[in-house]
């Protein structure tokens, strides 16, 4: 039974990392495959891995092997502790299977991508609560997942009065 694979957006903000927690909390089991997706801004690359990556994104990464300083200045990514110590905390507690996947360029269509080329059975991701002139100009990244990924997708709503 346990081939769930449960995504989770994760930008590192306070509003990832309550998606995180929520995820944690209430929707994995043991068995099941936690993977936090991660998107960077589209950059210029020296040649090697990462050019090859850019269209695929990452491979699989082991939250351990993510947690590593040297890990994260190969892909260019400053995780928050929180966000590891949440992960690496259910990697050992439960009978989780936690790896971080990063992808290049923009978030929505990643995001997207993700979800059927992973590919994920669920997805949880958070919402910045941006105003309602900020969202018609940036366009929610959340809303565009919701209307456009092709798996169930759980939005954790993150309030602008909640502590940062």
């Amino acid at each position: 039974m346990g081939d769930r694979r449960i995504g989770v957006a994760v930008d590192f903000s306070a509003c990832s990392r309550k998606a995180l927690k929520w995820t944690v909390d209430n929707v994995v089991r043991d068995g099941d495959h936690l993977i936090l997706i991660n998107v960077r801004p589209e950059g210029h690359y020296e040649e090697g891995e990462m050019q090859l990556w850019e269209a695929t994104g990452s491979p699989l990464i082991p939250i351990s092997e993510f947690s590593d300083v040297h890990t994260m200045k190969k892909y260019g990514v400053t995780p928050d502790p929180e966000t590891l110590d949440i992960a690496n905390t259910i990697a050992k507690q439960k009978d989780v299977v936690v790896v971080v996947k990063i992808y290049w360029g923009d978030p929505r269509e990643k995001i997207c991508e993700a979800i059927d080329n992973i590919p994920l059975s669920s997805l949880v991701i958070g919402n910045r609560g941006l105003g309602k002139l900020k969202r018609v100009i940036l366009g929610s990244v959340s809303n565009y997942v919701v209307n456009n990924g092709s798996s169930p997708v759980t939005v954790v709503k993150h309030s602008d009065h909640e502590s940062h």
